[in-house]
């Protein structure tokens, strides 16, 4: 599977019909929706896909037509989406009606060529499913530690403070935490639990 961490946009053209297809993560979605409803007055339709992850590691996917002929635009859109294996994505295709009607299989066509057009700009990455893990340290090695985290690209989610030790919660793909196991000196004092 694969996702992305920007936002892409792309435009295609038929009939004099604009299809501006803007892709993005999926957490962006509602944000972008919104600024791209208020940016673009004019425009006739908000096509909209989407597919993320669940915390139960399910797949979500919805898409909506929002005014196209029933299955028309959103559907065709998500179909890329799958066929394209990405995940906590989302994409919303802004419509400009051009006075030329393209019919249903001119509608999705155009909507499957402008997600194609807007996949195909976009830099995926490969899909990694982060691990929550949580471990203990001193308080003297919390800067060392903070260094291997950003050495490694580990999100750090909490720490707490206790009495006499720091508690970290932090996420990572596996590639990342067996870096971060390889890279903390046996020195350091750590408890980390086993992988």
């Amino acid at each position: 599977m694969y996702s992305i961490e920007d936002k892409y946009t792309f435009t295609y053209e038929i009939k004099r019909s604009k299809f501006i297809a803007y892709i993005m993560p999926y957490e962006r979605y509602v944000l972008e929706l919104k600024r791209l409803r208020s940016t673009h007055p004019k425009a006739r339709h908000f096509v909209t896909a989407y597919r993320y992850l669940n915390q139960f590691n399910q797949i979500v996917e919805s898409s909506s037509d929002d005014g196209e002929p029933s299955g028309t635009s959103g559907r065709p859109s998500l179909t890329v989406l799958q066929g394209a294996e990405l995940i906590n994505v989302a994409v919303v295709i802004v419509r400009y009606f051009g006075g030329v009607k393209l019919g249903t299989g001119g509608l999705v066509r155009a909507y499957t060529q402008a997600v194609l057009g807007v996949v195909e700009s976009a830099m995926l990455l490969t899909y990694e499913e982060l691990k929550p893990i949580e471990f203990c340290s001193s308080y003297s090695a919390i800067e060392q530690i903070l260094f291997l985290l950003k050495k490694c690209n580990i999100e750090q989610i909490e720490r707490t403070y206790e009495a006499d030790l720091v508690l970290w919660s932090i996420e990572a793909s596996d590639l990342s935490l067996k870096q971060f196991y390889a890279t903390v000196p046996y020195g350091l004092g750590l408890e980390l639990p086993d992988l």
